[in-house]
């Protein structure tokens, strides 16, 4: 197993060779710190939080945490007759009591724990794939609180992630609309880059779509697929029935599959600006790009689909990009300091879940690296919005980097409250 443990300030993570994800449960763990060293790090990354690992699948995966509150989380394998099986399970406990969460899953996974989602009190959140054969998870929102309780559950993402992706100090829940485009057009999620993306935010216990106080991100996205589509390409698929009903010549099955790519391109910009809340543009957008004859037809789809969606779940729509500039929130070192008498400013996060890529087989061979140093800012969910190399390291494994923007911590916590934070690990590629 992988072991994380404070060097002189500075968190060394030994990284295994292969994919291999890395659990680390935080009360057997040395809480990761910071160095005190000032922090050069890069423009945020204000992505959308994308999917990746889980902490348990198929059965594999571990993780125990304690809140200060005294509620404990565990997630692991399901037992059958005290034997481990090939499905998830999670539960909260507190003394003697016990809150079972799931216990049967083909996927698991804390997404947040100790942080307040807006409900006003430390939640934990759990994603749940019931099965292999559903496209989507659960999302389950539990109170730390002693008895905890379910707060709230979103369904019909491919993925969860909580996130304060621009630093503001507010905590939204980026999601997709996957179980409604899922066969649109009878396409599979499978074909599409991504489903339409939605952006939560809990407000006094109500759940309001704030996807339209993002446009900036949905106009990124408009970009690029806009430029992935050539003009010809698109004039092709103006020229079909926009049903593409199949062929069958050998000729013919190839230019079906070429015109598939470009729908599902220009159904991608649509949802964009459908989902960011610019339904004139979609529309505008629709009537430019698809076959006239099917537009009609097309934007009743569009409107059903997304009613019948994710979007249904929410009690409130934001209006639009919020006026003035943005607050930016405070991010603290966690600041490892020695002696009897050091303190930190704040508790330092603690590991959920990393994963590194794979080490070239190559660089097995050879010499043993030095380790790298990385600079990274986890925000107030326990998200890294930046990572890169520290000290006088100018240059690393971009896929490293990459990945290192997917981990997932505990978040630093100031008076009780979660906040963002500054922190440098060291990352041994070897064991």
């Amino acid at each position: 197993m992988p072991k994380v443990k404070p060097v002189q300030g500075v968190s060394k993570l030994f990284l295994p060779t292969g994919s291999d994800r890395i659990v680390l449960c935080p009360s057997r763990c040395a809480r990761l710190a910071a160095a005190s060293l000032l922090l050069l790090w890069s423009a945020l990354c204000t992505c959308q939080p994308q999917a990746g690992s889980v902490l348990c699948s198929g059965g594999n995966g571990n993780f125990d945490a304690e809140f200060r509150t005294g509620v404990k989380v565990h997630v692991g394998p399901a037992r059958n007759g005290g034997l481990a099986t090939r499905a998830c399970a999670a539960k909260l406990s507190w003394g003697k009591q016990e809150l079972i969460v799931a216990e049967d899953a083909s996927q698991l996974d804390l997404d947040a724990f100790g942080v307040d989602l807006g409900h006003g009190i430390p939640v934990a959140a759990f994603q749940i794939k019931k099965s292999d054969a559903d496209c989507c998870m659960d999302y389950e929102i539990y109170s730390l609180e002693k008895p905890p309780r379910l707060l709230r559950t979103i369904t019909g993402g491919e993925f969860f992630s909580a996130s304060d992706i621009d630093l503001d100090g507010s905590v939204e829940i980026w999601t997709d609309d996957a179980a409604a485009v899922n066969g649109f057009e009878k396409l599979t999620l499978g074909e599409l880059a991504s489903a339409p993306t939605v952006v939560f935010r809990f407000a006094h216990g109500q759940l309001r779509d704030v996807s339209a106080e993002f446009q900036s991100y949905f106009n990124n996205e408009i970009a690029r697929i806009r430029g992935g589509i050539h003009p010809q390409d698109l004039e092709d698929f103006k020229d079909s029935d926009g049903k593409l009903v199949a062929i069958q010549t050998p000729a013919s099955t190839e230019r079906l599959h070429h015109l598939r790519m470009v729908k599902i391109k220009v159904l991608e910009m649509v949802w964009a600006y459908l989902y960011s809340g610019r339904e004139q543009d979609a529309w505008r957008s629709l009537a430019e790009m698809w076959p006239s004859a099917d537009v009609d037809r097309i934007r009743v789809a569009l409107v059903n689909a997304r009613a019948h969606g994710i979007h249904g779940q929410a009690d409130g729509t934001s209006p639009g990009p919020p006026r003035g500039r943005k607050k930016h929130t405070q991010v603290f070192d966690s600041v490892s300091k020695s002696g009897p008498a050091s303190k930190l400013e704040v508790v330092p996060p603690e590991a959920i879940l990393l994963q590194r890529p794979p080490v070239p087989e190559i660089q097995q061979q050879g010499p043993t690296e030095p380790e790298l140093l990385l600079d990274l800012v986890v925000d107030g969910s326990g998200k890294v919005r930046s990572a890169e190399p520290a000290g006088k390291m100018k240059w690393a494994d971009p896929e490293l980097i990459k990945a290192a923007l997917t981990w997932k911590f505990i978040p630093a916590f100031k008076d009780g409250r979660a906040v963002a934070s500054r922190l440098r690990i060291a990352v041994s590629p070897r064991q």
